[in-house]
């Protein structure tokens, strides 16, 4: 099982994700229109995120969908999506300190 997969990872995502989170597991933010005229993808910048909310501030879907509108449409309709990092060339992940070595 990948390192990023372990029961360590497991365990501290259980506690929801943070903007700090995010940045520290190399997590991408995309954030979608659900209006289907629309459609729009808008990968969202979560080192700006972290600097307006704080690091500690939550970052899971429902801290973050009410404050979000589509930039395109200005629909309410918006979902996201927590991508991690997989490229085969990506600087390792540096292990937490929580939970362990």
């Amino acid at each position: 099982m990948a390192d990023w997969l372990d029961s360590r990872y497991i365990e501290r995502m259980a506690k929801g994700w943070t903007f700090q989170r995010l940045i520290d597991e190399r997590m991408m933010l995309s954030a979608h229109c659900h209006h289907a005229p629309c459609n729009h993808n808008q990968v969202l910048d979560v080192v700006k995120l972290r600097d307006r909310f704080g690091p500690d501030a939550p970052a899971m879907a429902d801290d973050l969908i009410p404050k979000l509108k589509c930039a395109k449409c200005g629909g309410k309709r918006v979902g996201l999506i927590y991508t991690p990092d997989t490229r085969p060339n990506a600087p390792s992940r540096p292990r937490s300190k929580l939970g362990g070595s």
